[in-house]
C-alpha cells in the first residue's frame, strides 16, 4: 500500500489572520504552511501524520503533495525529518484561484509517479485529538472489505453538520449508504463526519479521472463531491470505519477556531492518562420468570446495591491484568489451606473474565470498523458478590470491565447500544469461557434498575435481542435475600432441561410458556403495586420450576431455604441458578423472626436495597 499526504491547500483565512494578528502571539507563524503549524503535544501537525505512517511494514512509499507557493517549506521539512525529498510532489499552483483541487492533487500524484497500488490518502493539515490510534487496524479493516474505505468520527457537541461531509452507515454491513457534503440541519439525523482519510483500491483509481472529467469548476473537485458522486450516483461500494476521536481540517477555519480546537484537543490528551476509570456493575435478583430467559421466555429482574463488582482501569506502558488477592490466589498458608479454598471456591477467579472481555472487545471493534488507539492499561477488579449463589457475579465483572474499556477508548452508546452490549457480555461468558448462561443477567446489569424482558423467538431471530422495558421503582416493597454460607456449584441447577426443551418435550415447552405468562402477570402487579398478588406469583414461579427441574436437581440446600421461608408466610423463589433465595414478606414482625431463623441455619440474610440508575426516569424506592 502507498500513502499520500495532501498539504496543497491555500489557507488564506488562517494565514491572513495570523499575519494580521496584533497580539504578537503568533507573529513567528506568519507564512508557515497550515500543516507545519503547532499541533497537539507541541509537535507540528504534519510531524504527527508522518510518524503515524512512517512504517515500512505497512507502506512501500509515502508521498507528499504540496503547492508551488509552499514547496520550499516542505522540502526543508522533508530534509529535517528524514522524509524522501524526491517524494514531495509540487502541483504548480501559487494562489487559491489557480489551485487544482484535492481530488486533482491526488490524481496528479498517482499519474505523475505511475502509482499502481492501493492508496491511503490523508489530509496532512488535519488536527487529530488522539495521537495514538492504530493505523494498522485501519488497513486490516480495509482489506477485509470489497470496496473503498472512508474514515469518520462522531461530531462533538457544538460541531455543526453543515461544516462537514456527513455519512450514513449501515450498522450491519458498515457500508456507507449515503454521503452528504455539508448538509443543512434537519436533512439527516446522522452525526458521523467524514474526514480526508481514505483508502482506495488500485482498481478504483481510474474513477478519479472519470470524476474530474465531469467537473469543469475547481470548486467541485473536492473529496466531498467525489464521494457524493461515487456513493450516491454510481452506487459504488464504499465502507466506513469509525475512529473514536475528533478531527479538525484547519484549512477550513480561522485563527480563533484553530487555537480553540488545539487547546481543546491538547487538554483532552493531558487529562486522559492522569485519571483512573472506575466502573461498577451490580448483582441482580430474578424476581419473575427465570430461568425462562434461555428458552425464549420472559423475566423480570432487578439490580441491587447490596452487592457489586468494581473494575478500575489506569493507563500504563504495558497491558497488565492484576489478580485479585482473594479471588485469584497464588499464595496459600499450607497445602491444607489450598485444599479448603479450592474445594469451596473452585479454580476459576475473575482474572479470566478480564482477559476474555478485553479479547472480545478488540475482536468486536475490529469487526465493527472501530479503530482503537494504541494505548495500554492496567486492569484490576474487586467484588463483594458472593460466589456460586446465582447472583450474576461473573457477568457483573464482565459488565464493569466493558464499561471501563468503552470509556477509555471513547466508545459511545451508538457504537455499542445497550441491547448489543448485553449480547456482548453473554458471548464473553458462553463463547470464550463456556459458562452456561442466559441473557437476563446481562440485560438487567446493562440497563440497571427493575427491567421487564421478553426473549420471544420472533424478536430474537429478527433482530438478535428481545424487548427490554424499565419498570417504575417507586414504592417497592421490602424484598429480602438469603444465601447459603457454603454453596455448591450453582451451574448444576440447569440439569438436562435445555436438551429436553430442544427436543420439544411438551412438559418443558409448556412450562416455559407458563413462566412467560407469570411474568406478564407480575408486570401488571408491579404497575398496580399489588404486592400480595406479586407474592402469590413468586410462589407459583418456584413451584413451576420445581416441577420442571425436580427436587433432586434443585438440591437440598435450596429446598431447605424455601421451606424455612414458607414457615414464616413469606413468598420465596430462586433469584438465579441456585444457592440463594429471594422473597417478599409483608409482615415486618415475621420478617425479623425469619431473619433470625435463617442466620441460625447458617445462611446469610439481608434486606435488598434496589439499585436504580442515576439517569433513570423512575425513582428509587423510598
Amino acid at each position: 500500500m502507498i500513502c499520500i499526504l495532501l498539504v496543497a491547500g491555500h489557507g488564506t483565512v488562517l494565514e491572513t489572520q495570523i499575519k494580521n494578528d496584533v497580539t504578537g502571539l503568533y507573529g513567528h507563524l506568519a507564512g508557515v504552511p497550515k500543516a507545519l503549524l503547532p499541533g497537539v503535544g507541541g509537535k507540528k501537525i504534519l510531524d504527527f501524520w508522518w510518524e503515524t505512517v512512517n512504517m515500512r511494514q505497512l507502506f512501500s512509499e509515502v508521498y507528499l503533495v504540496t503547492n508551488a507557493d509552499k514547496y520550499k517549506h516542505f522540502e526543508r521539512w522533508a530534509t529535517a525529518n528524514d522524509f524522501p525529498v524526491e517524494n514531495v510532489v509540487n502541483d504548480g499552483s501559487t494562489t487559491l484561484e489557480d489551485r487544482l483541487g484535492a481530488v486533482a492533487d491526488l490524481e496528479l500524484a498517482i499519474r505523475s509517479r505511475r502509482l499502481q497500488d492501493d492508496i491511503m490518502v490523508i489530509a496532512g493539515d488535519m488536527l487529530c485529538s488522539d495521537q495514538n490510534f492504530d493505523i494498522a487496524q485501519v488497513i486490516r479493516f480495509f482489506r477485509s472489505k470489497s470496496g473503498e474505505l472512508a474514515i469518520y468520527y462522531e461530531l462533538e457537541e457544538g460541531e455543526k453538520c453543515c461544516s462537514r461531509g456527513i455519512v450514513e452507515v449501515c450498522p450491519e454491513s458498515h457500508r456507507i449508504t449515503r454521503f452528504l457534503e455539508k448538509p443543512q440541519e434537519g436533512v439527516t439525523a446522522s452525526r458521523l463526519a467524514s474526514v480526508v482519510f481514505y483508502c482506495l483500491r488500485k482498481d478504483t483509481l481510474s474513477h478519479l479521472s472519470d470524476f474530474l472529467l465531469q467537473q469543469p469548476n475547481v470548486e467541485d473537485k473536492t473529496f466531498g463531491r467525489f464521494w457524493e458522486w461515487l456513493i450516491n450516483e454510481i452506487k459504488f461500494p464504499v465502507y466506513g470505519m469509525k475512529l473514536p476521536t475528533g478531527f479538525q481540517l484547519i484549512g477550513q477555519v480561522g485563527l480563533s477556531d484553530y487555537t480553540k480546537w488545539l487547546a481543546h484537543y491538547s487538554a483532552k490528551q493531558q487529562e486522559s492518562p492522569a485519571r483512573p476509570i472506575t466502573c461498577r456493575s451490580y448483582a441482580r435478583v430474578g424476581l419473575m420468570g427465570n430461568p425462562s430467559d434461555g428458552f425464549n421466555g420472559k423475566t423480570i429482574a432487578m439490580t441491587i446495591s447490596n452487592f457489586w463488582a468494581e473494575v478500575t482501569l489506569v493507563e500504563s506502558q504495558t497491558l497488565v491484568l492484576l489478580p485479585h488477592p482473594l479471588n485469584d490466589p497464588t499464595e496459600f498458608g499450607s497445602l491444607q489451606d489450598l485444599f479448603r479454598i479450592s474445594r469451596k471456591e473452585g479454580y476459576l477467579g475473575g482474572l479470566r473474565l478480564l482477559q476474555a472481555t478485553c479479547k472480545k472487545f478488540y475482536q468486536f471493534c475490529s469487526k465493527q470498523g472501530i479503530a482503537l488507539t494504541k494505548q495500554n492499561f492496567t486492569l484490576k477488579y474487586d467484588t463483594n458478590i458472593p460466589r456460586q449463589v446465582g447472583l450474576a457475579g461473573s457477568s457483573a465483572i464482565v459488565s464493569a470491565t466493558l464499561k471501563c474499556l468503552m470509556k477509555f477508548y471513547n466508545i459511545t452508546e451508538d457504537d455499542l447500544p445497550k441491547p448489543v452490549r448485553a449480547n456482548f457480555i453473554l458471548n464473553v461468558e458462553t463463547d470464550e469461557l463456556f459458562i452456561t448462561a442466559g441473557l437476563q443477567d446481562r440485560v438487567v446489569q446493562v440497563y440497571e434498575g427493575l427491567v421487564y424482558m421478553d426473549f420471544s423467538k420472533q424478536l430474537m431471530e429478527e433482530r438478535g435481542y428481545g424487548e427490554y422495558i424499565p419498570l417504575d421503582m417507586s414504592s417497592l416493597p421490602a424484598f429480602w435475600l438469603a444465601y447459603l454460607g457454603d454453596p455448591s456449584d450453582s451451574g448444576r441447577i440447569h440439569s438436562n432441561v435445555r436438551q429436553r426443551w430442544l427436543n420439544g418435550e411438551s412438559d418443558v415447552v409448556e412450562a416455559m410458556k407458563r413462566f412467560a405468562e407469570l411474568t406478564d402477570q407480575a408486570r401488571a402487579a408491579f404497575q398496580s403495586k399489588d404486592w400480595p398478588r406479586l407474592a402469590q406469583l413468586m410462589d407459583e414461579n418456584f413451584e413451576l420450576r420445581r416441577s420442571v427441574y425436580t427436587e433432586d436437581c434443585l438440591g437440598p440446600g435450596n429446598l431447605r431455604m424455601v421451606q424455612l421461608a414458607r414457615q414464616f408466610g413469606s413468598a420465596v423463589k430462586l433469584p438465579g441458578s441456585g444457592g440463594a433465595v429471594v422473597g417478599l414478606c409483608m409482615d415486618s414482625q415475621q420478617l425479623m423472626e425469619m431473619k433470625r431463623a435463617f442466620q441460625e441455619a447458617g445462611c446469610v440474610f439481608c434486606i435488598i436495597v434496589p439499585y436504580c440508575p442515576a439517569d433513570s426516569a423512575v425513582q428509587r424506592s423510598k
